[in-house]
This record gives structure tokens, sequence and C-alpha cells, in this order.
């Protein structure tokens, strides 16, 4: 049986018959396999590197210094310890008019650093490990610093107070977490150097972290008298992290990737696993006489199916293997592209990704090609000389059942969420159902214009239209929803990232400007009111940590959000004010009086914590207590980029409470004067120029959107397969059409115009509902995510319309080139 099922798939391959399935499996396999190799070299790295993504062994992390007494156990437990301090500061260069300076992330490391791990410098065009950290009065500084501030190896960097040479340049930072995204590059100094910069004031925001390392069970015993020391002491701000948590940001960072990019992939899946369906159909349709004759020859029925279950098997094996070639191959194109955020040295791919891409294809091949191919079972012995069929039989029909089971299941393993999972079939399956509701109704509309159409193409087209609706249909639905995943990528992206722009306002301020001390306020003011910044507003700032609602401790546990778990855990940035600062709005309560203490909090974080007015909010500043009732409920407005705070406090409660102030302003892009001067005369400003930043945020997401876009060629290309594969099941019945037609006195001419007409009206009618789908889509995101004006845009309406009547037209030629070849009797005589 096997050797003769060998036979028949090297004749069917001859003859044509397998090559579409097999070009259909490799297209979904090739999407699924390429986000498998990435995901899979991304989390061997994550897995590898554990260790030096930590820089040691156990890291403990803290908002304050760490105690001395943690570092002297540490010691006394034979441990290896470093420590590094991290904070954003301004960097500074040249001197007078030619001073410059940009925001930077600056690190202070200790003698021993990285523990686990080693920093790689660039020296001579090759990456070195660093035996050291930089030596006194010196700094090791990424590249792109270099670059932005035309500088180079052996120049001078100012950090606050001090002068430093650039001595190296750093390739890799093993310990830098997410800070492979991170914008603002990074500049490395000795820790005993750092006091010396008078960098550090209140209110800076500064990250201290305790590095140790050695044989685990000490590791171990030394973890647990942390998590003691910091429960029993009921101690904020500080998280323990050891080689089993790894970076869970990180983490969760690249399960979100991976899910998003595995619903790209799954798409291109969907779309192909249709197109086997209908080749597998037309498959089944061109092979029934073979069966009736194998069934006049003595085989059994079951022997008929195993016969084709063994071919489709071997294709498969065949498709899922290439195509498991085909998306190695790819997954370098999106390394490519996300080169710039993928900045670790990857280990080599597993094979894990490649079995899971052929377990892929065989499951859709059973689940959307064995429905047909379970019909073969009922072709009867007569039909050799009788042309009758029986109906399809209740198990075959339920089979059918099992190409919606794997397309979910497909879902669910790709995306390893099950919510998410079912949603995302769900809305694939409701677009399907609409789409094809539509694109009927559109047809019973140009069943219509068939009677007022005088000329004999456009009749022979919309003939054809409606004597096969349900092969217009899939034709339709298919190409526009590959279409509409493109147009939401493209055009869609820039019109919602026009909306976003739109939303914040022209005069919007582009500069932050923290850390100003409470004796350098008035000279700031000044300077900005002679700069032209008309009536610049200074806020106070002043960091509390929240330990109390009510009468009862709060922490990160009693929290299931993410969000929530994290504003509880670090500081907040409160201010205090008389007036209702501009852009807020009292949503509920009334605004403070000053005569008793009092806190009005923003509504988003009211919800995020439970929050209500009357509650009692008390907070550590600095090691006092403060307590206030929540008496007011503000709705703010984040996209006027003004200075914003959560919790405001009446100043009177406020007044001994240490603060540093805060403002934004705007200054034209070019103009840098008045940053380097203030930058120059107070060195401990931090400056954040937020218009850069915006700058540097798109080009992130242009990368990550590339290379998504780069997926979505894969689903573009099974909605043509679908096309092509429906244009391919109706060839046969076409080809008669046609030979009929001229036998009756068409023209050869007037069928090919007819074909080019049916042709650009599918294409049309999908490019039509596509860039509607995306629009849809968009608006959604806009108003119900985003929360800004959508404004629609007839450039989607027009893309979608040129893009599917092109598509179509390929499809079509590539379809039914062959169908007006044929002579008419030739064709009369086979039907």
């Amino acid at each position: 049986m096997f050797l003769h099922s060998l036979r028949m798939t090297w004749r069917d391959w001859r003859a044509g018959e397998l090559r579409f399935i097999l070009v259909a499996l490799l297209v979904a396999v090739s999407a699924l396999s390429s986000v498998g190799f990435f995901v899979d070299r991304m989390r061997a790295g994550l897995t590898r590197d554990a260790h030096q993504l930590l820089g040691a062994d156990l890291v403990i992390r803290s908002d304050h210094p760490i105690s001395d007494i943690w570092k002297s156990e540490a010691r006394q437990r034979k441990l290896n310890v470093a420590e590094t301090i991290v904070f954003p500061s301004m960097a500074g260069s040249g001197e007078g008019e030619k001073a410059t300076s940009q925001l930077a992330s600056i690190k202070a490391v200790s003698d021993g650093y990285p523990l686990r791990g080693k920093l790689k410098l660039s020296i001579d065009g090759s990456d070195q490990a660093a035996d050291s950290i930089p030596q006194p009065g010196t700094v090791w500084v990424d590249r792109n610093l270099l670059t932005s501030q035309n500088l180079a190896v052996g120049s001078m960097l100012r950090l606050g107070d001090r002068q430093f040479r650039i001595a190296n340049v750093i390739a890799i930072e093993p310990d830098r977490g997410t800070s492979f995204m991170s914008f603002a590059p990074r500049v490395m100094l000795p820790l005993p150097d750092l006091a010396s910069t008078g960098l550090i004031q209140n209110g800076s925001r500064v990250t201290y972290r305790l590095l140790v390392a050695g044989v685990p069970e000490e590791i171990s015993g030394f973890q647990g008298w942390i998590t003691r020391q910091i429960d029993d002491k009921r101690l904020k701000g500080v998280q323990v992290e050891s080689l089993e948590s790894g970076r869970p940001e990180m983490r969760a960072t690249l399960d979100r990737a991976e899910q998003f990019l595995a619903l790209v992939g799954v798409l291109s899946a969907m779309l192909t696993a249709v197109a086997i369906g209908m080749a597998a159909r037309r498959f089944m349709l061109r092979h029934l006489d073979a069966c009736a004759m194998l069934r006049c020859l003595g085989m059994t029925q079951s022997q008929v199916t195993l016969l084709y279950l063994i071919e489709f098997l071997l294709i498969g094996l065949a498709g899922s293997a290439l195509g498991a070639l085909i998306g190695f191959a790819a997954h370098f194109a999106l390394l490519e592209w996300l080169g710039q955020l993928v900045v670790v040295d990857l280990p080599a791919a597993s094979s894990v990704p490649a079995l899971q891409a052929i377990g892929t294809g065989l499951l859709l091949l059973t689940g959307f090609a064995l429905p047909p191919i379970l019909q073969l079972r009922n072709v009867p012995h007569n039909r050799v000389i009788r042309r009758e069929q029986e109906a399809p039989k209740a198990t075959t029909l339920a089979s059918y059942l099992l190409g919606l089971a794997s397309f979910i299941g497909l879902l669910l393993w790709q995306t390893g969420n099950i919510k998410l999972g079912l949603m995302t079939a769900g809305g694939f399956i409701g677009g399907f159902i609409a789409f094809a509701l539509i694109g009927w109704l559109a047809l019973k509309g140009l069943g219509a214009a068939r009677v007022v159409s005088g000329h004999p193409s456009w009749r022979f087209a919309l003939t054809a239209l409606k004597r096969r609706p349900g092969a217009s249909i899939v034709q339709i639905v298919a190409l526009a929803l590959g279409l509409m995943a493109l147009l939401l990528l493209t055009v869609i992206r820039g019109d919602l990232i026009a909306a976003w722009q739109k939303s914040t306002p022209p005069d919007a301020p582009n500069q932050f400007m923290l850390n100003i001390q409470p004796d350098q306020k008035a000279e700031i003011e000044s300077r900005l009111v002679q700069s032209g910044v008309a009536k610049p507003a200074l806020y106070p700032m002043i960091r509390g940590r929240l330990v109390q609602i009510n009468d009862k401790h709060v922490t990160g546990n009693a929290y299931v959000e993410t969000r929530a778990k994290r504003l509880v855990d670090r500081e907040f940035n409160l201010s205090t004010m008389l007036t209702l600062p501009p852009q807020n709005q009292v949503a509920s309560g009334k605004w403070m009086d000053d005569s008793k203490p009092e806190a009005s909090v923003e509504e988003g974080l009211a919800r995020t914590l439970n929050l209500k007015i009357g509650d009692r909010l008390t907070f550590d500043i600095a090691g006092q207590l403060v307590e206030a009732p929540i008496t007011s409920l503000r709705k703010l407005e984040w996209g006027s980029m003004r200075v914003n705070f959560f919790v405001i406090l009446n100043p009177t409660l406020m007044n001994d409470m240490p603060q540093t102030w805060i403002t934004a302003f705007r200054l034209p892009e070019t103009d840098t004067t008045l940053v380097n001067a203030l930058m120059r005369d107070f060195p401990n400003l931090t400056i954040v120029d937020v218009g850069s930043m915006i700058k540097q945020v798109q080009s992130v997401i242009d990368q990550v959107v590339t290379a998504v876009e780069f997926l979505f060629l894969f689903t573009l290309a099974s909605g043509l397969l679908v096309l092509y594969a429906a244009l391919a099941g109706s060839q046969d019945q076409r080809t008669r059409e046609a030979g009929l037609l001229r036998a009756l006195g068409a023209t050869r001419r007037q069928l090919s115009q007819a074909q080019w007409i049916e042709f650009l009206l599918i294409g049309s009618l999908s490019g039509v509902l596509a860039a509607s789908g995306a629009t849809a889509v968009g608006w959604i995101l806009a108003e119900q995510v985003f929360g800004f004006d959508w404004a629609f845009s007839p450039v989607v309406w027009l893309a979608g319309l040129g893009a599917g009547a092109v598509c179509a037209l390929l499809g079509g030629w590539a379809g039914l080139r062959n169908v007006l070849l044929r002579p008419p009797l030739q064709t009369l005589r086979e039907a």
C-alpha cells in the first residue's frame, strides 16, 4: 500500500495536483516558524545569560542607600559584594557658547563589578572584556553619546561639578536589563568619584543596587535573611532579584511580543488553512473517477482512504520541513530589523521551533484537508459509468468540525493565552462572517446591475459572479482579511500617530527641568522669563511613599494588577499648591481650602488603587509620616505634556517637608543656548528634551512595526493563495463555460475582458471591505484604547481599493490564464 501511495504521489505531483497544497503549507509554516525561531533564540539568550542580566547571583535593589549592616552580613557569609548607583542626569561638554548637554543614564560602580558576566569595551574595532572598572577621573560611555555630542575617546565630559576624561566605549553591559531598549546613553564612572560631582540631591530619583555572588548555599541563606529583614521592618522600595526571577519585566515584555507576533503568524496560517481546504476539495473532485476505478479493481473504502492519507502525509511532511527551513532564514530578517533593540549575542536556535513548525503543518493539513479526502470513501463503483456521487455522510460533515477545532487549538497553542486565543478566534470568525454577509449582499446588487448592462463582457462577468456566489464570496473574504491586516499596520498606523500628535497642543512644552533646589528657584525663573518663556510655572515636588490607606498598611501584594503593585512599591512625586493647576478639573469632591489636611488624587490613580473620597492616605516623607483625607478627585489632560501630579497635598500640611522644584517649558528645537547655559551654571539640574525622546520612541516603534509588516507579507501572500485556490477550484467549470460560450458565438476577447472585469470587481470590493475593517479597528484603538479624537482618512479606502484590484488581477491571471487556451471543440468533447 505504501509503495502504491508513493507512485500515486509522484504521478499527482507531476500532474500539478499537489503543488498548490505544498505552496500553501510553505507559507503557513514559514510565517509561524520565523516567529518561533526568533522567540526561541531570545528566550535561550535570557536563560543562558540569567546571571549576566543581574551581574551577580543576587541583587538587592532599593530607592535608598543600601544599609551597611546588609553589606557586612554578606561579607561575613564569605560572599563577594559590589555596588552600583544608577540615576538620570545631564552630561555636558564644551565651554561657553559651544557648551552642549544631553540627558544620560549615569552609573557609578564599585570595584569587582560585575560579579557575573563580562563588561565588554569596543577597542580597535573589536569587543574586548574589561578587567576592571573605570580609573579615577575617567568614564566609559555608550558610542551614541560620542556621536550626538561630537566627542571622541580622550575628550572631556562634564558631570555636575566635575570634569571626566572619556577613556573607553562600552560595547556590552551585561546587567543593563530593560535598558537594552532605553533611550538615554550610559555614562559609567567609579563609585568613589560620584560624591565629587554633586549630582545626587534631595529628591533625585536614584536606584541603589547591592550585587552579591558566591556559593549557592550561602546565597540562599543570605536571600532568606534579607527577605526577613524587609518583611519584619516593612521596608518599601526594596526588591530582591535572583537567578530564578531573572528580569521578570524583560520576560513579560518578551511574552507580550511573542503573543503579538504569534498572532500575526497564526493569521497567515489561518488564511492558508482555508486555501489548503479549498485545494484539497479540488483534489477530491478531480480524483472521483480514479477512486471509482480503484473500487472496481477491488480496493475497499478503508484502503482508498489510507492510500490518499499517506499521500497527504508525505506532502505534509515535505511542506512542513521546507517551511521550517524558510522560516529559519526569515527569522534573520526579524533580527536584522530589530538589531538596535537586540544588542546581545544570541545563542543558536534549537530544534524545538522546527518540530513545532512540522507539527503545525500536519495539524493544518489534518484539520482542513481531511474532510474533503474522507469524501472519497463514499465514491460508488458505478460512477465509472454513471456520473453520480452520494451526498456527504454525517461523519464526513462532522469532520469539518475538526478544522474549526484545529483552528482554535492552533491559536491557543501559539498565543499561550486562553483568553487572548479565544478572543482572536471569535474576532477572526466574526470578521469572516461579516465580510461574507456584505459580499453576499454586494453580489445581489451586482446581479441586478446585469439587467441594465449592455456590454457583452460586463454581462458575462456579472453572470459568472452570480452563478458561483459561494466561490466569489470566499475570494472576497480571503483577500479582504489579508489586505485589512496589512492596511492596519501601514496606512492606519500613520493615521493613529497623526491623531496622537494632534492631541498634543502645538504650544505643548518640550523641555522638562527637574531637581531645581529652593535657593535656585528665583534665578532659574528669571532666566526663563528673559529667554522668552511666558509665565513659567514652577511646582514643588516632594518624594513620598504611600504606606497606609485608612488604618491598613499598604503592600504591593494586596493588589493583583501589575501597575497597582508598581505604584505602591515606589515613591510618589507629590506636590502642594493652593490653586487648581491648569489642565486639571475637579471630577468629584471639592478643591482644598488649606484650613486642614487635605489630599487631591488623580481619578485614574484612584481607580487603580481602589481609592475614594474620604479615604485617609498616609505618606512617609523623609522619615516623617503625613496623613490627609481625600477631598477631591481630579481629571488630568495628560496629552498637554505639562507638569502633572497624581497626588496634591495642601500647603500648610507640607510647609516643613524637603522639596525640589520642577517646571516644563517650550523652546524652538534648534535653540540650545538656554539649556546649555543652565546646565553650565547649575550642574545639578536634569533637563529632559521630550521632543527628542518622542522621536526616539517613534524610531523604535517604526522599527518594530517594520518587522511586523515583514510578517504581514506572509498574511498578504496567504490571502492571494486563497484567492488563487478559489479561482483554481472553479477552473474546470470556467473552462467548460468558456468552451460553450465560444461555440455559441462569444469571442475570446469578450471572455478575456469578462474575466478581468470579474477580477476587478472582486478585488475592488475586497479592498473596500479591508479598508472599512481597518478603519473600524483604528477608530476603536483611538477612541477606546489611546483616548484621542479619530479623523477618518479617505486615503485608506483609496489604498484598499487599489491594492485589492491589483492583488485580484494578479491572482486571477495566475489562476485562470489557461482557461481560454483550449479549443472549444476539445472542451465540449471532454465535458
